[in-house]
């Protein structure tokens, strides 16, 4: 089977159980409100070379919405960022700059 090729099957091969039924494990988590979160943001230099990148953690919804907003803090802030781990990585010490933005869309904010 090529790389390309993927199989659709979850991990499960067989079950001898006749009235076994899937259930997806996938999590359908649903974006709480913006009045209703709470953000942390701090920065880092660690494993950075150091560099300075601001942080933010804490955000529950769905990974559009994850994406979404952290793509709105890049443009924001004028630079570039990721997702990894849960965690929204703006490149720069830019925590006044997004606890302002986070705030104006009303998020509750915590510097750490």
């Amino acid at each position: 089977m090529s790389k390309k090729q993927k199989r659709d099957f979850d991990g499960i091969m067989f079950s001898t159980d006749e009235h076994f039924e899937f259930e997806s494990e996938s999590e359908h988590t649903e974006t709480l409100p913006p009045q209703q979160q709470k953000l942390r943001i701090r920065l880092e230099t660690k494993q950075r070379g150091g560099k300075k990148a601001t942080l933010i953690s804490g955000f529950v919804g769905t990974d559009a919405d994850h994406e979404a907003l952290a793509k709105l803090l890049k443009a924001f802030c004028g630079t570039g960022g990721s997702i990894s781990d849960g965690e929204i990585l703006i490149q720069g010490d830019m925590t006044q700059k997004v606890k302002t933005k986070l705030q104006s869309l009303g998020y509750k904010t915590n510097n750490i």
